[in-house]
């Protein structure tokens, strides 16, 4: 048990620290390619558009041979051979579609890892919270450093650094065992769509897929906006690192938070604390408090709200129903939310002068996500 928790703990640290990476610094580089904010939008749409149907066809391989752990690998190596395009491209298309092949292989990583870890732990919130929290670090790490090697240097180490991060998570998959899903136990239950059109999941589906809308500005632009601010470089990857510190306090304290809580009402908090984050990302980014302040609200919608999805997931679909309910969780909250707030933030950023009106409307986009979440009827545990 120690050694798989060791192991899986590792391959979190480094799958987020490519996050790490790509989120505070991402649209930074794109700047530094010269791509206008519609551009950098327009990657990032279609980039994060490969969620919405890679991590289905990754999840049914795994649940037809019942081997996730090639696909981890497998996954992994070609994620990296797709990035390392990047050190001799700078064209947008060339750019989009090395980055749209490296994300494709790259989201076929983490449903399966998860699916690995709930069942490795027997789903305890405690343990997994216990795990993920390496992923917060392997993110801080990488963020920090990456922002001082920018202010030092340039944008252009995103590339060297990126390569370097996927290289250890390639070979940190080597380490893990996972489990082999026997493929007698996958031919029963094998019917989602009743859980698909259960009421409850399509409120939960729905409203995760509002919040990933809000988060458009912020994956997309926040670097630049708080450069735009005469923040110092690494304030980025600080600002960042505050969320992230948040949200490891969140995951330790998960098994105590879950026995206090249902998952609805983790769900409906969470989504009023990420609207009260954007609305003072929108108003009051010029003040370091406020700014920061609102960073610690990540805590909520990221890591409370993940570890309470994850339940969710866990509780509605059957065990040899978990692969798909991953995947069709992250191909439509993940994919379709993600490339539409990344694509909708670059038509309203403007270049930086519609910051504030794009921030507003993600504070919109979250409180009609709480609004839902809150009609969704008490859930009962159907996993198996």
């Amino acid at each position: 048990m120690f050694t798989q928790f060791f192991r899986l703990s590792n391959c979190y640290f480094w799958y987020f620290a490519v996050l790490g990476l790509i989120v505070p610094f991402f649209g930074i580089y794109l700047d530094y390619l010269q791509f206008s904010s519609r551009e950098i939008g327009e990657v990032l749409a279609v980039v994060t558009a490969t969620k919405i149907f890679g991590p289905s066809l990754w999840a049914m391989m795994a649940d037809k041979t019942g081997k996730l752990l090639p696909i981890i690998q497998r996954g992994a190596l070609w994620a990296f051979i797709c990035f390392c395009a990047l050190f001799w491209l700078s064209g947008f298309w060339a750019v989009t579609i090395a980055l749209t092949a490296f994300s494709l292989f790259y989201n076929a990583i983490l449903p399966q890892i998860e699916v690995v870890s709930l069942a490795s732990i027997n789903r305890s919130p405690k343990f997994y919270g216990r795990i993920r929290l390496w992923g917060s670090i392997g993110f801080i790490v990488i963020a920090m450093a990456t922002g001082q090697l920018i202010e030092s240097y340039s944008a252009a180490v995103f590339v060297p650094v990126g390569a370097f991060v996927l290289l250890l998570l390639w070979l940190t998959t080597l380490w893990i065992e996972a489990p082999v899903i026997k493929k007698a136990s996958i031919e029963e239950e094998s019917n989602l769509w009743p859980k698909i059109c259960h009421l409850g999941f399509i409120l939960f589906f729905i409203a995760g897929l509002l919040l990933q809308v809000s988060f458009g500005p912020y994956y997309s632009f926040f670097g630049l906006y708080v450069l735009q601010l005469d923040y110092p470089g690494i304030a980025v990857g600080g600002f960042m690192v505050i969320g992230v510190i948040a949200e490891v306090g969140i995951f330790i304290a998960a098994g105590k938070i879950f026995k206090h809580s249902s998952i609805k009402q983790l769900l409906v908090i969470s989504l009023l604390l990420t609207a009260l984050r954007w609305y003072l990302t929108a108003i009051s980014a010029d003040s370091l408090i406020l700014l920061a302040l609102a960073q610690v609200l990540h805590a909520a919608g990221f890591g409370l709200y993940h570890s309470a999805s994850m339940q969710f997931i866990q509780r509605h679909f059957a065990q040899n129903q978990q692969n798909r309910g991953q995947a069709i969780y992250i191909s439509g909250v993940y994919g379709v939310g993600g490339a539409l707030g990344a694509y909708l933030a670059g038509i309203y950023w403007l270049d930086g002068q519609g910051a504030e009106h794009s921030f507003t409307l993600a504070a919109i986009a979250s409180l009609i996500a709480a609004a839902l979440a809150l009609l969704i009827p008490k859930q009962k545990n159907t996993g198996q």
